[in-house]
């Protein structure tokens, strides 16, 4: 069958070719942007334009790894703010997720809770600092829980926009089938919501660490925040330097493991840029 010539002007669309890419191949990618700055810290130093006072070395900064290892305070500092940051993101997924479901799947929810959850997620979470000192002191129990204030409202704005994104056809086929309200919810709302709970789940975590670090500026005596603050006291730019790493090592480390969990609960996506 012979192919009709296009019409005057015009050209035969071409479909675009997507040449795929593997992963060590993306991995190398991903790696050029840390290894830059490494390599612009490095020659910053080497040359003078950084002093000491202003921020070490990345050959000081090992060694201050070395020597906080060795001692032994970087693995207490680390137990004690991952215990803190993952109670408090634990008490905030879960209350953003019963609060996001209940919203987003009952008119009631929506009616009563949503409008004062829409006005508390404005405040700022760092305002509730001195607040939270007055209620619960400067004991674990403010650090926690202002950590799971941060936390909390990502996760409820993910689920309820995932919730109320459902197919209603599909919940009225079940529900005519005989599927109770729980059922509903468990398996057909929550999976149709898992790209939506996965976002909040990336945003909950990483806001976790920076609550962490807003968190442990309340008269802590343990933790990396403390570590900052001694360091600070004696001016050890290198220990401040391990400490900020140690920040952004946790928040690369919650955006890996969200990534690794969108691999395994939805397969069929292809990753964004892939392919392009």
């Amino acid at each position: 069958m012979s192919e009709t010539a296009p019409p005057p002007g015009l050209v035969r669309p071409q479909p675009r070719r997507y040449r795929a890419r593997g992963r060590a191949h993306s991995a190398t990618v991903r790696a050029l942007g840390p290894i830059a700055l490494l390599t612009l810290w490095w020659a910053a130093s080497a040359t003078g334009l950084l002093t000491p006072d202003v921020l070490a070395s990345p050959a000081e900064v090992l060694r201050a790894v070395g020597e906080l290892w060795g001692n032994g305070q970087l693995p207490d500092a680390l137990t004690t703010s991952l215990t803190r940051s993952g109670l408090g993101l634990l008490i905030g997924l879960t209350a953003g997720l019963t609060l996001g479901v209940t919203t987003g799947f009952t008119r009631l929810g929506d009616e009563l809770l949503d409008s004062s959850i829409q006005t508390l997620r404005t405040i700022p979470f760092l305002s509730l600092v001195p607040l939270f000192m007055v209620w619960f002191g400067i004991n674990e129990t403010a650090k926690i829980l202002l950590i799971a204030v941060a936390t909390t409202f990502p996760m409820y704005v993910s689920t309820t926009s995932g919730v109320r994104a459902t197919d209603p056809k599909l919940i009225e086929a079940m529900r005519s089938f005989g599927m109770g309200r729980l059922a509903l919810v468990r398996q057909v709302v929550l999976p149709g919501a898992l790209p939506s709970l996965l976002a909040g789940l990336r945003l909950s975590m990483t806001l976790s660490v920076i609550a962490l670090i807003a968190a442990e500026e309340i008269n802590a005596t343990a933790g990396i925040g403390y570590l900052m603050s001694q360091a600070q006291s004696y001016a050890r730019t290198d220990v401040l330097a391990v400490c900020i790493l140690v920040y952004g090592l946790l928040g690369l480390t919650a955006d890996v493991v969200v990534r690794l969990l969108e691999r395994v609960l939805m397969p069929w996506r292809t990753p964004q840029g892939a392919t392009r």
